[in-house]
């Protein structure tokens, strides 16, 4: 695969990477050889962008990373990091830190659990309800002016946030959510703002949290999920999952699963974006060859608006996440009123 710049700086990277919260963070606990085999499949296919979070498993997904890269690896792999999500014993999430010593501590602690005397991309979760951002990324900027980060990344953020965190260091990338099922990257800005400073967009949720593998079935007794990723709600699902259907006769066209029409689609948007990277979740090797082959379906002009009319934005029943959830979107700030601190701190 050819590789990408993530911003104009930042590293080059495949247009496609690696998702690793599932290996340590899910409804049941992933097989430790099968996400170690997943790591270094997508290593050794050219898949660089490792995405991890010091939160991922309460720094289980770290550690595992450190024990899964092997001496030759760690040159290749570009680790991205998230910080700022903070929990409590029992995972409950308690709300988001951006203070300037915060980040300092929680790097020294991810250093020492990845095995490692750098991170490529340090990034917020979430933009701090109590600080500036401008604060949270001074702090990054120290971190790379001393040699410990390479380059900076945002999470989830707004283009007014994107702009005032640009002005105080470059950006090499906007993680955020973007899917055939959430296309609100389009409508609010952030891919404008983007393609304006020349800033990568790295794409997760590509397969809308399951909807979109083409092979969800809902579980007897309803999906636990559904408390705080609505479009699972029993009003929603049905049609959420009627659209997917829309979705199967295009990708038997192509001999291809529903799942990887959908990873296509997103990969397809380069085109307008040259700097989007698809961010697909795995914990099992065969996701990645899956995934793989999805990175070389070329979808034409026809086909995209095929695919747009058979999943139109405005269909999809559900909001992203439950309200308490979506209060902490930046980027989605525009739509509601800031969160409380009950909202906060009510979160799942």
């Amino acid at each position: 695969m050819r590789t990408r710049p993530l911003g104009p700086d930042g590293p080059h990277v495949a247009p496609l990477a690696l998702g690793c919260a599932g290996m340590s963070d899910h409804t049941s606990p992933a097989d430790e050889t099968d996400a170690v085999t997943t790591i270094r499949t997508a290593l050794d296919a050219g898949v660089a962008l490792l995405d991890t979070a010091d939160f991922y498993g309460m720094g289980h997904n770290e550690d595992l990373i450190r024990r899964t890269l092997r001496p030759a690896d760690r040159g290749k792999a570009v680790l991205s990091v998230k910080f700022g999500a903070l929990r409590g014993p029992d995972g409950a999430f308690l709300g988001i830190e951006g203070r300037p010593a915060h980040v300092k501590n929680a790097l020294a602690h991810s250093l020492r659990r990845l095995g490692t005397d750098h991170v490529d991309i340090y990034r917020p979760a979430r933009l701090a309800p109590d600080t500036p951002v401008e604060d949270t990324v001074g702090a990054v900027a120290e971190l790379v002016q001393a040699g410990y980060v390479r380059h900076i990344g945002l999470s989830e953020v707004g283009p007014e946030t994107i702009r005032r965190a640009h002005a105080v260091h470059p950006i090499c990338d906007v993680q955020v959510e973007y899917s055939l099922f959430s296309r609100g990257p389009e409508t609010n800005g952030i891919l404008a703002v983007c393609r304006e400073l020349g800033i990568g967009v790295t794409a997760y949720g590509v397969l809308g949290h399951g909807l979109l593998t083409g092979s969800y079935r809902q579980p007897a007794g309803g999906d636990p999920r559904a408390g705080w990723l609505p479009r699972f709600l029993p009003g929603h699902l049905a049609t959420n999952l009627a659209l997917v259907d829309r979705l199967r006769p295009l990708a038997e066209a192509h001999g291809v699963t529903v799942a990887q029409l959908a990873i296509a689609w997103v990969m397809a948007q380069g085109r307008e974006h040259p700097t989007v990277v698809t961010l697909v979740g795995a914990r099992r090797p065969h996701r990645v060859q899956d995934a793989l082959a999805a990175a070389g379906l070329v979808l034409t002009d026809a086909e995209l608006r095929a695919i747009d009319a058979a999943v139109p934005a405005d269909a999809v029943a559900g909001t992203r996440y439950a309200a308490p959830l979506m209060a902490l979107l930046d980027s989605e700030r525009g739509a509601r009123p800031p969160a409380t601190e009950q909202e906060r701190l009510s979160a799942p």
